[in-house]
């Protein structure tokens, strides 16, 4: 009997730690299941564990020489001159015992949920240990490894050679999946992110589109610093809207980054919960109605992983399992009693932020027909395509 959604999960994904302090923390994950099961929204049945990738499954994207460096980087056997060659070792991407087996991990977890969507055990799949986007063919960047998004399009393509969208809604531009598929015209990348002028990567440019076959297949919408919640869904759901009725996919990929947020410590964004609640919904929406439901989610960024992230990442659940009314109102007790001591700053007490959460930003209406210029720039290609 096919479920409507799986969600791939274990305490082992929170073996993909780079240290202490770093921001990229796998807490997160529990935080998200602890308030879902508290809500009485997940069980335990509809968990699923994440397997390890194999080695072949790791080269549908990166090169031999780059997995058997973060193999010997994981036993402290790699040089330090020879890590950074393949971007290990660095202040972003510090390295770690065992770093290969927990990265595979996470790519394993993504491949299983693309698994079992397209086995037919279920429409929608979420792996939220997922959704590292950063990474190359031959060097990790950016907190990220292995790029669990761009195997497991690869291994959609050569699987089950489906035309694919992927929807990448995280503050930093989504630059490994993008470059890996670039020349694809079966591989159709969408990413709404903050400019680059003031984040990492800083790519993510209205002008790059695609090459080669794969031109017209790459949208970039690059947004200004302090977009707030109406700017951004303006943003969001009209790219969406014309890019899958203009790439017409087999199955959508949605990456859910959850850094645009006002409170994110390492971007400039201001949006407020309410963006999170709306990204899931229109993404099942359209995967309904172009590719027979078939939708896969991943996580991705997200830096404040006490205030933001449970919230903002268990709307993706509650959209895939038709549970939207569990998340009104007041956040359950039992949750809030269990890691308040444990959280360096005060927890909101309900779903949904405060209206007066960001302050009164004087460029708010520069910003909003800033941006909107931005998505017409972007979509032109689309309205040229129909003359």
């Amino acid at each position: 009997m096919k479920n409507n959604a799986t969600f791939v999960y274990s305490p082992e994904l929170l073996t993909y730690k780079f240290n202490q302090h770093h921001p990229f923390n796998q807490k997160r994950l529990e935080l998200t299941v602890d308030l879902l099961k508290s809500i009485q929204a997940l069980s335990d049945e509809q968990i699923v564990p994440p397997r390890k990738a194999s080695d072949d499954e790791l080269q549908l994207i990166h090169d031999e020489d780059f997995i058997e460096a973060v193999k010997r980087a994981g036993r402290q056997e790699l040089p330090m001159d020879r890590a950074n060659n393949f971007g290990l070792g660095t202040e972003d991407t510090p390295i770690f015992p065992n770093m290969h087996e927990a990265s595979s991990l996470i790519v394993g977890g993504t491949i299983t949920a693309v698994d079992s969507v397209m086995e037919g055990k279920s429409d929608h799949a979420l792996h939220l240990g997922g959704g590292l986007h950063h990474g190359f063919r031959g060097r990790a960047s950016g907190f990220c490894i292995y790029n669990d998004c761009s195997i497991a399009i690869a291994y959609l393509r050569q699987k089950y050679n489906v035309r694919v969208l992927y929807i990448d809604t995280d503050a930093h531009h989504g630059d490994g999946v993008q470059w890996a598929f670039y020349d694809d015209p079966d591989v159709c990348t969408l990413s709404i992110h903050e400019t680059g002028r003031y984040l990492f990567p800083g790519t993510g440019q209205v002008h790059e589109r695609g090459t080669g076959q794969g031109y017209g297949f790459t949208f970039n919408i690059p947004l200004d610093a302090f977009t707030e919640d109406e700017s951004w869904l303006h943003a969001y759901k009209t790219s969406v809207e014309k890019v899958v009725e203009y790439f017409q996919p087999d199955i959508i990929v949605s990456q859910n980054g959850a850094d645009a947020h006002y409170y994110d410590p390492l971007t400039h964004l201001s949006a407020s919960i309410k963006i999170y609640q709306e990204i899931p919904k229109l993404a099942h929406e359209i995967a309904h109605k172009y590719c027979d439901g078939k939708w896969i989610a991943v996580g991705g960024g997200g830096y404040d992983i006490w205030r933001v992230i449970p919230r903002a990442w268990s709307f993706i659940w509650l959209e895939m399992t038709n549970q939207r009314d569990k998340a009104t109102g007041k956040l359950p007790e039992d949750w809030l009693e269990k890691w308040t001591a444990q959280s360096p700053v005060p927890l909101p007490t309900e779903w949904m932020d405060p209206v007066d959460m960001v302050p009164v930003i004087p460029r708010k209406k520069e910003i909003e027909e800033k941006n909107a210029q931005v998505v017409a720039m972007a979509l032109k290609i689309i309205q040229n395509s129909k003359l």
